[in-house]
């Protein structure tokens, strides 16, 4: 059995909950014995044609959905993990879960595959002041990985980050997926921007991700608001602690008939509607590794803008598959407003960033498979 270990499984999204769900998904669409190992969710019962293991957890104060799991503690969970027939196992995070799949890996004589995905230490110092214990926090991250039997990261440009954090090991590019890929359709874009009440030549912007200040947001709102002329409307998809002064912000701005806040959505069919009905994707965080919702919003059309030298903007050519911009807000703004300018472009670039940027959860797993394949063999020799 493969086991795939994450802090977060839905009903709680985010980019590397779509991922596990994905590789779970298709894995055993491939007919591998693939299992899910993630903290409970209450009230949320698994309809998974896989089976998912839950153990014990609270809620991450001040960081609502995500929840703090205790394995060791829950102990019909870990008569029942243990006795699982493990041949790998994948963790996707450095913190509960990853530290329970190394803890099996060691226990059970198989290797443990783990996946960087995030930039944690803006994570820590936004609730840390110590930079010191920051510090150490990141050092036993590193120590994880170091641990770790194979390293995978999700684009080139992510090692960067790892080396900064003080990695020295070998590491593999593995590519996210898409389950948008190949479902672009011009006639559901015109009909879901009339569901969406939106003018035909109103132009359209999207943010799909956690509210938080990390993701570069306040710069984001600022950035928009100096489209004063611009009869546009933008749709902002997630949740997070910032959420509720994002909204303020937004007010005091004088943004309230531009900007919508639409909350979390976690059906993807749903969630579909916004991204083909979008003109632009705009994504100034500096915090992302390798965003998923950039792959995402460029299968369905909808190209990018980002800020250039982010690791984020690592896959994007500017006026080719994207967009890019300086890191400032009047340079951001001028950005859009050059591109809506030129539709030609447009049109070009949302046709390649499809093509360059969405490659399909399918195909991804097929190549996840060999590659676990080949681990377990060499592991066993």
């Amino acid at each position: 059995m493969i086991g795939l270990f994450n802090d977060c499984f839905p009903p709680v999204m985010d980019g590397v909950s779509v991922t596990t769900q994905n590789y779970a998904y298709w894995l055993h669409q491939r007919g591998e014995d693939v299992c899910v190992v993630t903290p409970s969710a209450k009230s949320y019962t698994d309809c998974t044609p896989y089976p998912v293991y839950r153990y014990a957890s609270i809620p991450v104060p001040q960081r609502k959905p995500y929840r703090m799991g205790f394995p060791y503690i829950d102990l019909p969970f870990a008569k029942q993990i243990h006795g699982l027939p493990f041949v790998l196992l994948h963790a996707h995070c450095p913190f509960t879960s990853g530290s329970l799949a190394m803890h099996l890996a060691h226990a059970k004589h198989v290797p443990l595959v783990a996946t960087f995905h995030s930039k944690y230490r803006a994570d820590f110092e936004r609730v840390i002041p110590n930079k010191l214990i920051v510090e150490l926090i990141i050092k036993r991250i590193v120590n994880f990985y170091e641990h770790a039997d194979e390293v995978w990261i999700p684009q080139a440009s992510v090692e960067d980050t790892l080396r900064e954090y003080g990695y020295r090991g070998k590491v593999e590019v593995v590519d996210n997926g898409n389950d948008f890929a190949g479902t672009y359709s011009e006639a559901e874009r015109v009909m879901f921007r009339k569901e969406l009440g939106v003018a035909d030549d109103t132009p359209v912007f999207l943010y799909v991700g956690q509210h938080i200040w990390e993701k570069n947001l306040e710069f984001l709102l600022h950035a928009v608001a100096r489209l004063k002329d611009l009869p546009f409307q933008m749709f902002f998809i997630g949740t997070g602690y910032a959420a509720s002064s994002l909204k303020e912000l937004s007010e005091k701005l004088g943004l309230s008939g531009k900007v919508r806040f639409q909350g979390c959505i976690t059906e993807r069919d749903e969630l579909r509607k916004y991204y083909l009905a979008a003109d632009l994707f705009l994504f100034p965080s500096l915090y992302d590794n390798a965003p998923l919702v950039v792959r995402e919003a460029a299968a369905l059309h909808t190209p990018s803008v980002l800020i250039a030298g982010s690791t984020a903007s690592a896959v994007v050519r500017d006026g080719a598959n994207g967009f890019l911009s300086e890191n400032n807000q009047e340079a951001f703004a001028a950005r859009i407003t050059q591109v809506l300018q030129d539709r030609l472009l447009l049109e070009k670039v949302s046709v390649q960033a499809s093509e360059t940027l969405a490659r399909s959860w399918e195909d991804i797993a097929g190549e996840v498979s060999d590659r676990y394949s080949s681990i377990i063999k060499r592991y066993r020799v």
